[in-house]
């Protein structure tokens, strides 16, 4: 019987040197619209100081203004942008709307909705050894932008390859198809294995700071130089579970008809009767076929 791997309190495949100490945080900003007041404040002072014959001095408002139109962003709604001021985090915006920022800082684009992708058809050996394809939907969401964009190198792609490995560790966990229907199997025991899987890609993908929303296999079968024998092992498996119901419900019925025949007195058999009786009985009721009656119309001891 194969029962769930132990988890660890923590997992093995994160060093703990290796992780990034950063954690998302708000970014300091003020409405885009008091942005858009300063511009038009400034656009009258550079009016005042041509007209006034203090042209000289145009050039620090048109700076002003371009710095303030460099500091507002947009942001629209499930996104947010990541705000970097010389090379330091300073937060993210996950406000909606236009933001006035840090002036020189640099914003990163980066999606807060919830996406999904389908991995790969991997070949691996289940827990018996047999060889599997399998294939899993992701469905994932960036929780932390400060992690993902800087705790890994490409979050996308560490997404998409903890994922599959997730999906390899689980595929070699369990076996294909239980033995007599007994313990967890990658077949029938769907839901644990759902389970199972999105605690494995949520642990591995915690660092980068996502979110794992739900994970489900979507392709399961065995490999093609295999699927033919591995057909006819369960049809016949299923062969032999459907004759064992029949020879079970014959027997009840023949168990029966002996004791009615019993409780009655109209019939008496001897001991070869009944054994013939029993042997006919289980003959027209586990066939395959229609049973062809023969009448006969001599006594009950002649053939």
């Amino acid at each position: 019987m194969t029962t769930t791997p132990q988890r660890p309190d923590s997992a093995p495949f994160v060093h703990s040197g290796a992780r990034v100490d950063i954690e998302e945080r708000p970014a300091r900003c003020i409405g885009g619209g008091w942005g858009v007041i300063a511009i038009l404040a400034l656009v009258v002072v550079g009016i005042l100081l041509i007209a006034g014959g203090h042209a000289r001095f145009v050039a620090i408002p048109i700076l002003a203004i371009v710095l303030v139109i460099g500091s507002l962003v947009i942001v629209q709604p499930g996104e947010t942008r990541v705000v970097q001021l010389f090379g330091r985090y300073v937060g993210t915006v996950r406000r909606s709307g236009m933001s006035w920022v840090v002036p020189l800082s640099t914003r990163r684009k980066l999606s807060a909705r919830i996406r999904n992708f389908e991995t790969k058809r991997l070949r691996v050996n289940d827990a018996d050894g047999n060889p599997v394809e399998i294939a899993a939907i992701v469905v994932w969401q960036v929780s932390d932008t400060a992690k993902a964009v800087y705790a890994v190198d490409d979050y996308l792609d560490f997404v998409t390859v903890q994922a599959e490995s997730a999906l390899r560790q689980i595929a070699t966990a369990y076996p294909y198809d239980a033995e007599g229907g007994q313990g967890i199997s990658l077949r029938d025991a769907t839901d644990v294995v759902a389970t199972e899987l999105s605690y494995e890609v949520t642990t591995r993908v915690a660092p980068a700071g996502i979110e794992i929303v739900e994970v489900r296999i979507s392709h399961l079968a065995y490999a093609p130089e295999i699927a033919q024998a591995m057909l006819r092992r369960q049809q016949a498996g299923a062969v032999v579970q459907a004759r064992s119901r029949i020879v079970e419900g014959a027997v009840g019925m023949v168990e029966m008809a002996l004791d009615r025949l019993n409780e009655s007195d109209y019939v008496t058999l001897d001991d070869e009767r009944r054994a013939a009786m029993v042997s006919n009985l289980m003959v027209v009721l586990c066939s395959d076929q229609p049973a062809a009656p023969v009448v006969n119309t001599g006594t009950l001891y002649s053939s």
